[in-house]
């Protein structure tokens, strides 16, 4: 198998990329800077700008899946230029048909919102406005495509160790007042996820384990 990953000198993208090179994965890392990773066997680096698509359907040829980690350039700002990188990432999936696109996005999101514990629910309504909206932006590009898809809706995310302490699904709920999961937690399941797809085609939630 071979991965694309979007977003990959991220503080979840470089944990995407260390799990599946250590599953024995080959990855490809779209980055904006050259240096913005190490070398690694296993690794192949990309530098490119999200925005230009053609060197996004460049980098999509012939991958089998693509994991979208991208985040946004400024905290609590909208970014057109990421929205529009999705954009650019399902159009090179639809006319390449040869892989699948992994997501993360936001427990945050409307779709998940009353599911996702009190305080987040209270965020979500002002300060991360802008960055859900662009989430739901997103969302809405993929759920609307032909490409097999799967959107991972994930909680706040934290620099913890790897637990294998989590939940995943698309009708559950949060158990504590703000959950949280740790990045190395996420990267190991959308890997997991891009080797087995166990929910294609769902906005799946994950969530910490029940307490």
């Amino acid at each position: 198998m071979n991965i694309l990953v979007f977003g990959a000198s991220g503080g979840t993208g470089r944990l995407v990329v260390s799990d599946a090179l250590a599953r024995g994965i080959s990855v490809a890392a779209f980055v904006r800077r050259q240096n913005s990773l190490p070398a690694q066997p296993g690794l192949e680096i990309i530098q490119g700008d999200v925005g230009d698509a053609a060197a996004v359907s460049s980098a999509i040829a012939a991958r089998e899946v693509v994991i979208s980690t991208l985040g946004v350039s400024a905290p609590l700002k909208p970014d057109p230029v990421v929205c529009a990188g999705v954009d650019h990432i399902v159009r090179a999936i639809e006319q390449c048909r040869s892989c699948r696109l992994i997501y993360l996005s936001f427990i945050g999101v409307t779709g998940s919102r009353s599911a996702a514990g009190p305080l987040i629910r209270f965020v979500a309504r002002f300060p991360l406005r802008h960055e859900i909206a662009d989430h739901e932006q997103k969302e809405r590009r993929i759920q609307g495509s032909t490409i097999p898809w799967t959107i991972v809706r994930a909680p706040k995310l934290t620099d913890g160790a790897k637990t294998g302490a989590y939940r995943a699904g698309d009708l559950i709920s949060a158990t504590s007042f703000f959950p949280r999961l740790s990045r190395a937690d996420v990267a190991e399941f959308l890997v997991s996820e891009a080797l087995e797809p166990r929910f294609p085609r769902v906005a799946v939630r994950l969530l910490p384990a029940a307490t």
